[in-house]
């Protein structure tokens, strides 16, 4: 009888160890999201490919992937490839997001420049920094 009961202790307590671990790690997880930041490596004439290149910090082991939304005076389709959002984070600690620009299709006599901005999106598994935006001009 003895013996039962004391099994009884020894596996509640056992198993309020192991949830008490597990409280403790999420709740920690938390505290210590990896941190993404974005920059534009410039603009880019048309018919050139640019980027943008994203940053994380810390870096997670086997990376991951961020979410984010795309706007501006280009079209996508028309002035550049469409961007497809996630992209990766490597174990490096950075991504590259590849704006890939077309031919201008316009009838126009005025060239002009157009804007691609990205901006990033909250996601599970990391923060967004500062900047979360970033942007590209598509010149003539």
């Amino acid at each position: 009888m003895r013996t039962k009961n004391l099994n009884k202790v020894v596996h509640r307590l056992g198993l309020m160890f192991v949830l008490g671990s597990a409280i403790t790690q999420v709740h920690g997880e938390d505290e210590k999201l990896p941190v993404i930041t974005i920059h534009s490596t410039g603009d880019v004439t048309r018919g050139k490919t640019g980027s943008f290149v994203l940053n994380m910090n810390p870096v997670v082991f086997g990376g991951t992937y961020v979410n984010f939304s795309v706007s501006g005076t280009a079209i996508p389709g028309v002035d550049y490839v469409p961007l497809i959002s996630p992209a990766h984070i490597g174990q490096s600690g950075y991504g590259v997001i590849l704006v890939q620009t077309l031919p201008d299709r316009r009838v126009s006599f005025s060239r002009q420049s157009y804007s691609v901005v990205v901006t990033l999106e909250p996601g599970p598994g990391y923060a967004v920094g500062e900047p979360k935006s970033a942007q590209m001009m598509i010149k003539p």
